[in-house]
């Protein structure tokens, strides 16, 4: 059987204290996709940088999108990325067409 190999990296700001916030994020996705992921790095960065990306494809910067992901956004665009088969349980939520708010 022959294994892929993810990986991820988090990359955050020193400046702005987001150690604890990138770490948290780590333990929760190496304890949500502890089959899939090979690897994970905290690389710190500054200039207000908070970046998440799988096989160094971009899932996601605050610059872009203003804010921090929730948790399970970011499981599920990780889980789109490295696993898009696997079901995340009640915390998943498939794209809807469907925009209701």
């Amino acid at each position: 059987m022959t294994t892929k190999h993810n990986h991820i990296s988090i990359s955050y700001c020193t400046q702005c204290r987001w150690l604890l916030r990138a770490s948290w994020m780590a333990q929760e996705l190496l304890t949500t996709f502890d089959d899939e992921i090979t690897s994970l790095t905290l690389i710190p960065a500054t200039g207000g940088l908070f970046e998440v990306r799988a096989n160094d494809e971009l899932l996601w910067s605050r610059k872009e999108q203003g804010r921090f992901p929730e948790i399970t956004e970011l499981k599920q665009l990780v889980r789109d990325t490295i696993a898009p088969d696997r079901s995340l349980g009640h915390s998943d939520k498939k794209p809807s067409s469907d925009n209701q708010s």
